[in-house]
């Protein structure tokens, strides 16, 4: 398959598009950043530059990836979020769409940042009760920031689209990936590969389960026709746990994981006191057959391996 990966440059298209390689496919990067696995240095935002992208190369599938993130948000203004995260979205899209197009799947990546309202993210500091629990089936979505709203309405234009010429897409909000240490909801003395453990509870994948997913989705999306799926490692936790997930978290852990606290504590490690959200990435599993292989009872096995004991 000749597939256009935008964002080749980004964390995801370093590990992405060397699979996809091997998996036989032709890959063309497009990134506005010079990288090892970019073909054609350009914007999404430049519409010529996407047509002739999906011309010349008689492009089949789509992975887009590339889009101002979070991070962008303390340096870039709005606009720049609308040029890039829609405008840039609808040109792909469009452009797939078009007639003589030859491209018969879309993959989008999105993020599960756009189901997290400014309600949610204070949710311990408004004193509530229970975690949230978080899936597909969440209603009204409030982002609480232009990266969230810039794709969530990119997810809007996606279904449009389908509707309107029923390319097959698959949206794919990813939970916490990079490598970089991201702002937290809660004060927290963990940081670094601590933090990252404790995500894998609830809100976090390696970037070679965010790749398979992607590969996964590619290989569905003309049977699934359109859907939307949370990509995050399978939570132990169940919504009976949302409750005392807000009280007090390491016993809940505790519970599912007897040697935790004893493989935490020879590294010094500690457990978040409280968590208040949880990625139900369940969907996935059972619509897309995706399943992340990494999970936290995986990292607990490696760093007991790393220990030696």
């Amino acid at each position: 398959m000749n597939i256009l990966m935008t964002g080749s440059s980004g964390w995801l298209g370093q590990h992405l598009v060397p699979r996809l390689k091997r998996g036989g496919h032709t890959v063309i990067g497009l990134d506005p950043v010079v990288g090892p696995h970019t073909d054609i240095v350009g914007t999404v935002a430049d519409r010529d530059t996407v047509r002739k992208a999906i011309r010349d190369h008689r492009i089949q599938g789509i992975v887009h990836a590339g889009a101002l993130h979070k991070p962008h948000v303390a340096t870039h203004d709005a606009t720049r979020f609308i040029e890039t995260n829609i405008q840039g979205t609808l040109n792909l899209l469009q452009e797939a769409a078009a007639p003589g197009s030859t491209v018969d799947r879309f993959v989008f990546t999105s993020t599960t940042s756009l189901m997290i309202s400014q309600q949610i993210r204070e949710a311990h500091k408004r004193g509530a009760d229970q975690a949230f629990w978080i899936d597909e089936e969440m209603g009204t979505l409030e982002p609480r920031n232009i990266y969230g709203v810039s794709k969530l309405s990119a997810e809007h234009l996606c279904r449009m689209v389908h509707d309107a010429s029923g390319l097959p897409i698959v949206i794919l909000r990813t939970a916490r990936f990079f490598p970089e240490e991201d702002d937290m909801a809660q004060e927290i003395i963990q940081s670094g590969p601590n933090t990252k453990a404790n995500e894998f509870l609830f809100r976090r994948l390696t970037v070679q389960d965010a790749a398979s997913a992607h590969i996964a989705a590619l290989d569905r999306a003309p049977q699934i026709g359109f859907d939307t799926f949370i990509i995050s490692a399978l939570t132990p936790f169940s919504p009976e746990d949302c409750e005392q997930l807000m009280e007090y978290a390491p016993l809940v852990v505790h519970r599912y994981f007897l040697r935790y606290r004893e493989i935490y504590a020879r590294r010094g490690w500690t457990m978040f006191d409280y968590i208040d959200r949880v990625y139900d990435s369940n969907k996935a599993m059972r619509r897309m057959g995706f399943v992340c292989q990494t999970d936290f009872g995986d990292i607990l096995t490696q760093l007991d391996r790393e220990d030696g004991i």
